[in-house]
């Protein structure tokens, strides 16, 4: 009964109270035990889900102006070791020469920048007025996954898959409806399911940190596809942005960072569906020892 309290915790992340979703409360009983049941109990608290696939790229794909005589030329930058699709619209213009009907879209590839637009004045004696909006989204949606088999990202066990595809908890958003979670002790090897170029990592966010993913791995594949590793242990990640892992190689240690209620592996495989980072189906190329997506409360 404890060993299953306790898998029902590493499998957990914080819920959201969505249509689709399951309200969750979170109580300590009377021997300490934390327990998460969908049965609201003296004392209990409502769990509140945070999208654990939060990346922060606003600072490395940047929209640049340079003014010269003849107008102005927009350029986008992208310092990320991946390809970024780019949507460029612009709003509230005024005195533009012929205008820009529709939004500009392109895919920048890895460490580059790109003119992507040239502005002229109607009236050169008057300044050019519009308003930017860059949309943008890592990866090149024309690439097509090539394999849906995976190693299995770690060393040791058996583990116990804790939630799986669909998960009505934390697995119903578009990010992560088909990643797995996998209960393991702090500290378990983990290692690229994948080879690929390391796009992101954080690893120095301790506990709940800013972060609702934790410290975190993601990687590249060459067929456009991302491997991503989450909630890491503090300090672990052995690998660095920009490069190439090969499969089988180590990437961290196992953690419970981020928007994790128990030591676990959280592992996605996500790919540019058009401006939007989902999650893909996948499966591991061996059998993983899993249990019924289990139901909270559950014995």
């Amino acid at each position: 009964m404890m060993y299953k309290k306790c898998l029902l915790a590493a499998g957990l992340s914080l819920l959201s109270v969505q249509v689709l979703a399951v309200t969750v409360y979170k109580y300590t009983d009377e021997n300490g035990v934390v327990t998460y049941t969908d049965k609201a109990k003296a004392g209990a608290q409502v769990f509140v889900f945070n999208d654990r696939m939060v990346e922060r790229i606003e600072h490395e794909v940047k929209l640049e102006t340079r003014k010269h005589a003849a107008g102005e030329t927009l350029l986008v930058r992208n310092d990320l070791y991946a390809p970024v699709e780019i949507e460029l619209a612009l709003e509230e213009q005024a005195n533009l020469a012929g205008g820009v009907k529709q939004p500009v879209r392109w895919v920048l590839p890895p460490r580059s920048t790109i003119r992507l637009i040239t502005l002229a004045p109607k009236d050169p004696q008057q300044p050019l007025r519009y308003k930017p909006k860059l949309r943008y989204a890592l990866g090149d949606p024309r690439l097509l996954p090539t394999t849906n088999e995976y190693d299995l990202p770690w060393r040791g066990g058996p583990f116990r898959l804790t939630q799986g595809v669909n998960g009505k908890y934390s697995h119903f958003t578009p990010k992560s409806r088909y990643a797995l979670d996998i209960a393991m002790p702090e500290g378990t090897p983990i290692v690229a399911a994948r080879a690929g170029v390391v796009v992101k990592t954080e690893n120095q966010q301790t506990g709940r940190g800013n972060n609702p993913a934790g410290n975190f791995v993601r990687i590249l594949h060459d067929d456009g596809t991302m491997g991503v590793y989450l909630h890491l242990q503090t300090g672990s990640v052995s690998v660095r942005e920009g490069q190439r892992v090969e499969q089988g190689m180590f990437l961290a240690n196992s953690g419970n960072t981020g928007n994790s209620t128990g030591p676990h592996l959280h592992f996605v495989v996500q790919r540019n569906m058009g401006l939007a980072v989902e999650s893909i189906p996948f499966d591991f190329n061996q059998p993983v020892n899993s249990l019924p997506s289990f139901a909270v409360g559950g014995e």
